[in-house]
């Protein structure tokens, strides 16, 4: 009998759509760099330099020596989904269930199961831009088509009703928020907000809120959109709210985030959950207990930080000939534009900026493109205030 030949090496039309996330391929270049001895100074990853604090790491190993360690239910503990919707409502105003509360694996995973769920080949995603670099991409991969809004630069990357009614279509599905914003901490307005609920109302689509930055704004109060939907008849149930304990409590490592939906909507996420990840690590859960419900100081504490280091990095990229830089609202992002550093150095575009500052200068950051943007790099200030001098230091020597 003849033996037949394998088949020809493909993969899924859908792996054609994503690439690797930049900030992870930034994350590998620098690791391999660090490996060869080079001495960096690393604005790359948004992750907090801070320790998690002790009380939650006590948590879990509590729950670690009390063996908490088999499956849980796959859409989270009851304690920690009344953990979470008790401390959003306390911040708030939310009003939430328990059923309308899904426990995930990261903020990350709460957008993927949201979009794989609501989002069909065609369907248009309303983006504004500059964007998170995993929000194109699981926009692509699940089939939809993001639809990209640009936003006002000169007024710190705001963004206004008109630009997003003005890209309306009838295949909008989604439009999506992210505010305090990754990569240019702009904040949003709670009028935005208020508008944006007001047309999903009326349309029948959904705002898809990514809130993992909520509690680090630099003036004013936090927010949610959750605060406002629950004030008007019938947008809470047009409204799903991302969030995460990675940022907020220095916990990026322990993959736990949130997702909170109406209850058909969170259903369907954990359909998926449920034949993917299933639950989030069983003593992490615990963790996230001890998280929300323990004391609140160490998150104003990292605020405090983080507004010194912003004075210091916006200050420090200003004084920069061919650098211009907004000062962030929210999370812990500076995204200076260089268009005029590019012309001095004879460079062409921010990928190839940012590729030469991290070979000749050691400096790591995330190149514009990767954000949607064609001017920009991307600094993240979780980093310490000597490593944020010399950063500049090197930077400065660079565009020199």
């Amino acid at each position: 009998m003849p033996t037949l030949a394998p088949p020809p090496a493909a993969f899924a039309a859908r792996m054609s759509r994503i690439s690797v996330s930049a900030t992870a391929a930034v994350v590998m270049e620098a690791e391999r760099l660090r490996a060869a001895g080079r001495d960096l100074v690393d604005f790359g990853a948004g992750e907090p330099d801070f320790p998690t604090p002790a009380h939650i790491k006590r948590a879990a190993q509590q729950a670690l020596d009390e063996n908490f360690t088999r499956y849980t239910a796959a859409g989270g503990i009851a304690p920690l989904k009344d953990a979470i919707r008790q401390a959003h409502d306390r911040d708030f105003a939310s009003g939430y269930a328990r059923e309308e509360v899904l426990v995930t694996c990261g903020g990350k995973h709460a957008l993927f199961n949201t979009i794989s769920a609501l989002v069909e080949h065609g369907d248009e995603v309303i983006l504004p831009a500059p964007y998170w670099v995993s929000f194109h991409d699981q926009i692509t991969y699940a089939g939809g088509i993001p639809v990209v809004v640009a936003t006002d630069e000169a007024a710190g990357f705001t963004l206004t009703i008109d630009a997003i009614t003005s890209r309306l279509t009838p295949r909008t599905r989604i439009i999506l928020l992210n505010s305090p914003a990754n990569p240019s901490g702009a904040v949003f307005s709670p009028e935005l907000f208020r508008a944006v609920l007001e047309i999903c109302r009326e349309r029948g689509i959904w705002l898809l809120s990514d809130e993992c930055y909520s509690k680090f704004v630099y003036s004013g109060q936090p927010y949610s959109a959750a605060t406002d939907a629950a004030k008007l008849p019938g947008a809470k149930e047009r409204l799903i709210v991302a969030g995460s304990f990675s940022k907020t409590y220095a916990m990026t490592g322990w993959r736990l985030g949130y997702a909170l939906a109406p209850a058909v909507v969170i259903k369907q996420m954990l359909k998926l959950q449920s034949h993917s990840t299933s639950n989030a690590t069983s003593f992490v859960q615990k963790a996230g207990i001890a998280a929300l419900t323990g004391p609140q100081e160490p998150v104003r504490e990292m605020l405090a930080e983080y507004s010194r280091r912003r004075e210091l990095i916006v200050t420090g990229l200003r004084g920069i000939p061919g650098i211009t830089c907004n000062e962030p609202a929210g999370a812990f992002y500076a995204y200076p534009n260089i268009t005029g550093a590019m012309a001095k150095k004879g460079i062409a575009t921010p990928l190839d900026f940012a590729g030469r500052l991290l070979q000749e200068a050691g400096v790591v950051t995330v190149p514009g493109e990767a954000f949607g943007t064609g001017a920009h790099i991307r600094f993240s200030y979780a980093a310490s205030q000597d490593a944020i001098r010399e950063g500049l230091k090197r930077l400065a020597a660079f565009c020199a």
